[in-house]
């Protein structure tokens, strides 16, 4: 089995290890002889001129065997004190086996609190990407110890996929108990299929059966990895599922994914370079073979080919939404498109829930009729929001509509010089106070059967939830108008959507 002569440019890796890697999943166990091939793997990355962050799971499961409990606890105390109890034993672990070959490591424990101030998850990359410029090897891993609901990652796969993020890595490896994404349960169905290139997560969920894959000692599976996939492939990062009984093989899917990135099927004598685009056409069996050697087993995920910014990545998947703003379907099919920026002005919000400042994050929910809303009505709204989002705050005034669905404006055609007429009638002094009845009426929602609230992004506010209620469905010169300021006429930026319309 031929390899390629020189390497690739150094890379940064991030490999994941779940508990059910680390300990027996009855006796609790470390199991030594993966963990050594594991740190063996890393020792050969390294000697490649890689960096490397491994994001290990397996406080609490160390905790069980320390303390000689047979199962993991149900009630969160028990689980925090078990995972205080293990993370000691894990990290030493972890020194005395790095220690063989003289390599320095660092430990590193976060929470989705500790990096959901801006600054702090600032501090956190920096820590990252300077442990790395000085040859250590961080472990992360979340602060079970203190962690609750509300600032979990969930699960160490989360934990990794933003990891990778924060530090822009090359591939993160999330290693499991089987060599990739299956169809159905390897284990239980013989007619399982390995999927060995998957383009798009969200296209792939209805082919894969998710729901029976994972440990007792674990909190994932391989529903948890998909949404790992899906952030860290956002984020740019080549993700690939694959063995953790064989953790060389990162070695060779790494080279194997070099080789094919610069050779491709010679056609006339001569090969050349694949580009990103046509890499997901290639046939990869083909490929391989001329390559002269087998591909190794595992699942890539393959990288957007426009990265989400950092910014964006931030506010999407480390912080914890502390409301949502309701819009029109209009507004989603603009914020959909690229051009937008990613910024939502007023008249497309129909409502707010839940209390936020601003700053804080935000869902952004699509509002829908359950049984679907009328063709013409869904075009109008559309072309409304789309027109206003097309020009300048202070140009064509919104005003209601009194169609059946209130939130629904249209525009006043008006030339360059009659807009600015109108202007000066709709902006009063500053000296008038406008009182709640002269705002424009905008049917209240209701929140019963009729109406559907689907998430297709989150994003950051401008302005605190009471100040979008009262601006919502207007046009964003009257932000001064009704707030008495305007910092912008955007009510939430850094929308980053999902579910495009």
């Amino acid at each position: 089995m031929s390899r390629p002569a020189k390497r690739g440019a150094p890379s940064t890796i991030v490999i994941k290890l779940g508990t059910s890697s680390i300990v027996h999943e009855e006796t609790h166990q470390p199991l030594l002889s993966i963990l050594s091939a594991v740190v063996e793997t890393v020792i050969s990355l390294r000697s490649h001129g890689h960096k490397v962050v491994l994001v290990s799971s397996g406080a609490i499961g160390v905790g069980l065997r320390t303390m000689d409990i047979p199962q993991r606890p149900k009630g969160l105390s028990k689980k925090q004190a078990l995972a205080a109890i293990g993370q000691g034993r894990l990290i030493a672990l972890w020194d005395n086996l790095f220690g063989q070959f003289d390599q320095r490591i660092a430990q590193v424990l976060l929470t989705r609190g500790d990096i959901s101030d801006r600054t702090r998850y600032l501090n956190a990359v920096n820590t990252l990407n300077e442990l790395l410029s000085m040859g250590v090897v961080p472990i992360v891993n979340e602060n079970d110890t203190i962690s609750v609901s509300e600032i979990k990652f969930g699960d160490n796969d989360t934990l990794s996929a933003i990891t990778s993020s924060m530090i822009h890595a090359d591939y993160l490896f999330l290693l499991t108990d089987v060599d990739g994404l299956y169809t159905s349960n390897p284990r239980k169905d013989p007619s399982a299929k390995k999927l060995d290139v998957v383009i798009s997560v969200t296209a792939i969920r209805a082919q894969v059966s998710t729901s029976t894959l994972g440990s007792s000692l674990g909190t994932g599976g391989m529903e948890t990895k998909l949404i790992a996939a899906e952030i860290a492939t956002g984020a740019g990062v080549t993700t690939v599922i694959a063995s953790s009984k064989q953790p060389s093989v990162i070695v060779d899917i790494i080279d194997y994914h070099i080789a094919l990135k610069s050779t491709s099927v010679p056609t006339s004598g001569t090969a050349s370079p694949i580009t990103p685009q046509k890499l997901n056409q290639v046939d990869l069996d083909e490929v391989a073979a001329s390559l002269s050697w087998p591909r190794p087993p595992h699942t890539v995920f393959k990288p957007a080919l426009i990265p989400m910014r950092d910014l964006k990545a931030w506010t999407s998947h480390t912080l914890y939404p502390a409301g949502s703003v309701i819009i029109d379907s209009g507004a989603h099919a603009v914020l959909s498109r690229r051009e937008s920026g990613g910024r939502l002005l007023p008249a497309g919000v129909l409502g707010v829930r839940g209390s936020f400042a601003s700053g804080q994050a935000v869902r952004i929910l699509v509002h829908r009729r359950a049984e679907g809303v009328p063709v013409e009505t869904k075009e109008l709204e559309q072309v409304s929001y789309s027109n206003v989002a097309a020009t300048t705050p202070c140009t064509p005034v919104l005003e209601p509509s009194a169609s059946v669905t209130a939130s629904v404006t249209s525009l006043v055609s008006l030339s360059r010089s009659g807009s600015s007429a109108s202007l000066s009638d709709d902006m009063i002094s500053d000296s008038h106070t406008v009182t709640d009845d002269e705002i424009p009426l905008i049917e209240k929602m209701d929140e019963c059967e009729i109406w559907d609230c689907v998430e297709v992004g989150r994003g950051l506010a401008n302005y605190n939830s009471a100040q979008i209620s009262r601006v919502r469905g207007l046009n964003s010169a009257r932000i001064v108008q009704l707030l008495g300021y305007a910092d912008t006429e955007y009510v939430v930026e850094n929308i980053t959507i999902r579910v495009a319309a």
